[in-house]
């Protein structure tokens, strides 16, 4: 997420930092913008100078010198920076005691607790790697998860039995179960295996202390097209996700991070806790968001800062008055998606000191930071990181959605406010570890985010599959994702798994999937055009979907055309469809909703469609 920093500032980043302090006014306070970036600069310099500084170790350092102190908040449970370290390293003699060789991975599916972050803290902390599961999948496409990793090991929360027992028929992996929790089950109780843990395994935990450049997680993302893909994600840059946050949110034991997101999540379970543990500060962990109790949590909680995705933030707006909710303390709420016209609102309803916006993407080397609070704005790169945070927005042939070329081949650069696709360059030097793509598991999945010939001949480019614009101040602002992913709830959609699973539907004889806009909601709703071979249930079609699809990649509407439209290459035309929507004036097929009220397919009519326009009908 943050840009290359290893190595500090030389003295042409001191020359820019000047000019742009010189531009930008007197830096005042410990909050100001310029003061934020040259912090984070700092921190993330010194924090990657020992190769053997990973985010466990950070915390073992706190709890020899302050073990006492609350490095988790769970339920009113307090979990100290010591009662952490020892929890890590339960799991970390588990793993040895399971012969776990270095480099070999665990397969992790469970909801928000304390345990989480132990259990991937103490497996990564012997050089293994751990895959953290999205906890909504089902059947296949949690089998396709699971497998692409080849883990030797999957342990599941006892709430979450269900679905991966069910996705065992799909799974090619044969990996031993563990049951974390109770349920009745016949699987091997983890708890019960880590009372059994020899506690002489110190030395061997020495010997197999990780690098920052290992492998210690595999985060999933959807990228543009497809299957979820594991992302690489090394310890180097879990330090430098969390130092630079730190640095940005100047974080310090006193702060409480609110933490209501996915922890399998790069944000939630990475990010955002790493931002605050390597300040000594607490993080307060809820197993979901709720609007009806965010502000009651935060003022109970005492917490100082939050991490919220856009999503959140207009659910905040768009609820109820309720008395807590300018009764806390938060200084700075920190998160990425919070658009314009939510910005403003949400800042001056609850009284928030300071938003940090950010952009970036767990497997990516672009990154953007919006510290000065502009609102609508993604971020922008400071002139003394220009040079070491090598960013361009390039335009797109409308024809083959490919980077346009010029006459000597190379792709063509956006000017002032003009919509691009964004790219990162991939550097190979080694003093540069944050411009690096570390990759998926998949090498043809890497192949296919790397674009070469972009500013000169043979150099090599990451693919962000996010078009933006940027404004003649130099700050950037997000436009829309390319190709056939949409985001819905905070949620990357791949169109192609989600037709495919349209498409198994007895009577369904093609399907083609898209996103279209909602008024009053961030990102796109789902939208699956079928052709069928007669009249279908559309109760048991809306059954076939819920089991097999995470609730925020089933499509919300459906409609029944007589054939779709392709081209040469039989890929399906989409442009009039999303352009047609579902307004029933315009189109004369079959439209329906899986109307949130009722929970079934009810057709659209002019009444129904008036209530989505007028935002009266909550989704």
């Amino acid at each position: 997420m943050p840009p290359c920093l290893a190595g500090g500032r030389n003295m042409r980043a001191q020359m820019s930092l000047n000019a742009e302090r010189a531009d930008a006014g007197p830096v005042v306070g410990r909050d100001a913008p310029n003061a934020n970036w040259v912090r984070a600069l700092e921190m993330t310099a010194r924090a990657t100078r020992n190769p053997l500084q990973t985010l466990s170790a950070v915390i073992d350092s706190y709890a020899r010198d302050s073990g006492d102190a609350p490095a988790l908040i769970h339920d009113g449970h307090h979990v100290s920076y010591r009662a952490l370290a020892m929890s890590a390293d339960r799991y970390a003699a588990w793993a040895l005691e399971r012969g776990m060789s270095k480099g070999e991975t665990v397969a992790l599916l469970m909801l928000n607790k304390p345990e989480f972050m132990a259990i991937w803290l103490g497996i990564t902390k012997v050089g293994c790697t751990v895959a953290l599961i999205n906890t909504n999948l089902s059947g296949s496409s949690l089998a396709h998860c699971i497998d692409i990793v080849d883990p030797k090991h999957v342990i599941v929360d006892a709430r979450l039995l269900t679905p991966l027992l069910g996705a065992q028929p799909h799974l090619k992996t044969a990996a031993q179960i563990w049951q974390h929790g109770d349920a009745d089950s016949d699987l091997p109780r983890l708890e019960a295996a880590l009372l059994e843990v020899s506690r002489g395994a110190d030395v061997e935990l020495e010997a197999r202390k990780p690098h920052l450049d290992d492998t210690a997680l595999y985060i999933y993302t959807s990228g543009t097209t497809g299957l979820p893909k594991a992302a690489k994600v090394s310890h180097r840059r879990i330090i430098l996700w969390s130092y630079w946050l730190a640095g940005m949110m100047n974080t310090q034991p006193t702060d409480r991070m609110y933490d209501c997101l996915p922890m399998y999540h790069s944000i939630g379970g990475v990010a955002a806790p790493g931002a605050v543990l390597v300040a000594g500060g607490s993080v307060v962990i809820r197993e979901r968001f709720s609007a009806r109790n965010f502000w009651d949590d935060v003022v109970t909680s005492d917490c100082t800062l939050f991490q919220y995705i856009g999503e959140l933030c207009r659910y905040l707006v768009n609820s109820p008055p309720v008395p807590r909710a300018t009764q806390h303390r938060l200084r700075v709420c920190c998160g990425n998606g919070m658009r314009g016209d939510v910005w403003e609102e949400f800042q001056r309803r609850f009284k928030i000191p300071r938003i940090l916006e950010f952009y970036a993407a767990t497997e990516g080397n672009v990154s953007l930071y919006n510290a000065e609070g502009r609102p609508g704005a993604i971020g922008r790169v400071p002139l003394f990181l220009a040079h070491r945070f090598p960013l361009r927005l390039v335009k797109i042939d409308p024809h083959t959605g490919q980077p346009a070329r010029d006459e000597r081949g190379l792709c063509v650069t956006c000017g002032t406010n003009q919509v691009g696709e964004a790219l990162g360059r991939i550097s190979r030097n080694t003093s540069e570890p944050g411009n690096r793509f570390e990759g998926y598991t998949s090498h043809g999945e890497s192949l296919k985010k790397v674009l070469h010939d972009v500013a000169e001949p043979g150099d090599a480019w990451f693919r962000t599959g996010d078009l933006m614009r940027k404004d003649a101040s130099g700050y950037y602002y997000f436009v829309d994702r390319m190709g056939d992913t949409f985001r819905w709830k905070g949620e990357n959609v791949a169109t192609t798994e989600v037709a495919e699973v349209v498409a198994a539907f007895p009577g369904i004889r093609e399907a083609t999937v898209y996103g279209v806009t909602v008024p009053g909601h961030e990102g796109r709703a789902g939208m699956a055009a079928v052709s069928t071979e007669g009249e279908i249930d559309l109760g048991a079609l809306r059954a076939h979907i819920s089991e097999r699809l995470p609730s925020y990649a089933r499509p919300m509407f459906l409609r029944i055309v007589g054939a779709i439209e392709i081209t040469s290459t039989f890929k399906h035309v989409k442009s009039d469809l999303v352009r047609q929507g579902y307004d029933p004036a315009t189109v004369s097929d079959r439209i329906y909703l899986d109307h949130p009220e009722r929970g079934a397919f009810a057709p659209v009519d002019a009444a129904l469609f008036e209530r989505i326009q007028a935002r009266t009908l909550r989704f």
